[in-house]
C-alpha cells in the first residue's frame, strides 16, 4: 500500500481491495484509503456498488466523532455529501444537488454516493464520485451518470480526489465545531428534494412509505414529508410540485 501526505490528509491507495471503508477500520482520523477497484463495494442498505477499475474516484475517509451526540453524528452524510457535491459543481462548473440522505446528483442522476459507518470513536466516511465512466450497465443507465458523460473531460482522479478533500475540511471542521445547524444553509440551497412530492421507504421492504411534499432538509439533518420529520431512509421523487 502506497502512502503520501496531501493538503493534511494521510492516503492510503491500494490497486485492489474488497472495500475501502473495511480498510479504513484500522486507520485514525485523518486517514484516507483508496483503491483503484473493489472487489465488494457497498451502498446504503447494503446496496452494491460496482464500477470498472481506474475509472472512478473511491475513497473512504477517517473522521473523528468522539464526544459528538449522536442525533449529530447521524448529519454527517450530508456533510460529507455537501462537500462532493461542492466539488463537484466547481469542477463541472454547474449545479450539482444532494438527494438525502447521501446521494449527489445532476440532471436527475447520480453522480456520487456517500456510506457513513460508526467504528468506535470515528465515523468511516466512504465517497464513491462517478468520474470517466462513459457506459453504466442498462438496469442503472438512466440513473447515473459521471463527470465525464456530463463535459466530456476525462480527468485525473487524483484531481478530483483533493478537490473533495480540499473542500471536505472547512466542512467538517466546521460541523465538529458548531454542529450540523452552522452547515444546514449551505445545503438549503442545494436540497434536491424540496419541493417535490416524494416517497420514502425507511427500509427496503417497508409495507408502509411515507409520502408527501417533501420541506427538505431540515436543521437537525431530517428530512421534513408533509409533517413528518424523517430519520432515516430512501427517498424517492413521485412528481414535481
Amino acid at each position: 500500500m502506497d502512502v503520501t501526505v496531501i493538503d493534511g490528509w494521510t492516503i492510503h491507495h491500494t490497486a485492489v481491495t474488497e472495500s475501502t471503508n473495511l480498510d479504513a477500520r484500522d486507520g485514525q482520523p485523518g486517514d484516507v484509503f483508496t483503491a483503484d477497484e473493489q472487489t465488494a463495494g457497498r451502498g446504503r442498505l447494503d446496496h452494491t456498488w460496482i464500477s470498472p477499475p481506474g475509472k472512478n474516484l473511491m475513497l473512504s475517509v477517517v473522521l473523528d466523532v468522539k464526544g459528538v451526540e449522536p442525533q449529530e453524528v447521524a448529519t454527517l452524510p450530508l456533510v460529507v455529501g455537501l462537500a462532493a457535491a461542492t466539488a463537484t459543481s466547481l469542477l463541472l462548473l454547474r449545479q450539482t444537488w444532494i438527494k438525502w440522505p447521501n446521494d449527489v446528483l445532476i440532471y436527475h442522476r447520480k453522480l456520487a454516493g456517500i456510506l457513513c459507518e460508526r467504528h468506535g470513536d470515528n465515523v468511516i466516511a466512504g465517497v464513491g464520485i462517478n468520474v470517466n465512466q462513459k457506459v453504466f450497465a442498462p438496469e442503472i443507465a438512466l440513473r447515473a451518470t459521471s463527470l465525464c458523460q456530463i463535459d466530456g473531460t476525462e480527468r485525473p482522479l487524483e484531481m478530483v480526489q483533493r478537490a473533495f478533500l480540499k473542500t471536505l475540511a472547512p466542512f467538517y471542521d466546521n460541523w465538529r465545531q458548531n454542529g450540523f445547524a452552522a452547515i444546514h444553509p449551505l445545503i438549503v440551497p442545494c436540497d434536491a428534494l424540496k419541493g417535490k412530492h416524494v416517497s420514502v421507504l425507511q427500509t427496503d421492504v417497508d409495507p408502509t412509505p411515507i409520502s408527501g411534499l417533501c420541506g427538505g432538509i431540515q436543521p437537525d439533518g431530517t428530512l421534513l414529508v408533509g409533517d413528518t420529520p424523517v430519520f432515516a431512509g430512501e427517498a424517492h421523487v413521485v412528481s414535481d410540485e
